[in-house]
């Protein structure tokens, strides 16, 4: 049996973050997980950043009721779904994803929580340490074959322990530093080099 893992900002919903920067004004939450490669850090700063400018769980959750998916990324995961177990491996959060999953139809997710008071985010909790590799370990211990596909730094751990990994509409900068993954912006063609590995797996 085959398990395809895949990160979900990014690859089939758009950055979360980036949006509420532009709806805020507060620049500072521009960065994401293509720009900084440890997790905890950018998450130290955006904790940092909503506190500094007042900014509300509400706040948050009401731009991201406003957001739609990738283009194209509701027909993709439901292919995906018809061929292969699939899960959503994320470092986002559950308070924040429930708008996209029910556009997607509720499909397995496991990311993060977050710890609020008054309506305000004051902090984390991460579900495990480097919890996208323990994913895909965990998958193998069952016996599936795992492929997964991502397009952030925060991704390649995904992807080292996959037995195949891709990156997926990721910058410049993410596609020079690991040359070793292929990479594409086509959900057609990353859904044929899934079947591709299945096939010779």
């Amino acid at each position: 049996m085959d398990v395809v893992c895949l990160d979900m900002e990014g690859v089939i919903v758009p950055e979360i973050w980036p949006a509420v920067a532009a709806r805020t004004g507060v620049d500072a939450l521009t960065l994401t997980t293509r720009d900084v490669p440890v997790y905890t850090d950018l998450m130290d700063h955006r904790l940092k950043a909503l506190a500094d400018n007042d900014i509300s769980l509400s706040t948050i959750t009401g731009i991201i009721s406003t957001l739609d998916l990738l283009d194209g990324a509701k027909a993709f995961l439901d292919e995906l779904r018809m061929r292969y177990q699939v899960a959503i491996i994320s470092d986002t959060f559950y308070e924040f994803a429930g708008p996209f999953m029910r556009k997607l139809g509720w499909p397995t997710l496991l990311c993060h929580r977050l710890q609020i008071e008054n309506d305000r985010i004051t902090d984390y909790r991460i579900r495990q340490p480097d919890p996208k590799r323990c994913s895909i370990k965990a998958f193998k211990s069952l016996n599936f074959n795992v492929y997964a596909a991502g397009d952030s730094y925060n991704d390649v751990t995904m992807l080292e322990e996959a037995d195949a990994g891709f990156l997926f509409r990721a910058p410049d900068g993410v596609k020079k530093e690991f040359p070793q993954y292929a990479s594409t912006d086509d959900y057609a063609e990353l859904i044929a080099m899934f079947d591709a590995q299945a096939t010779n797996g």
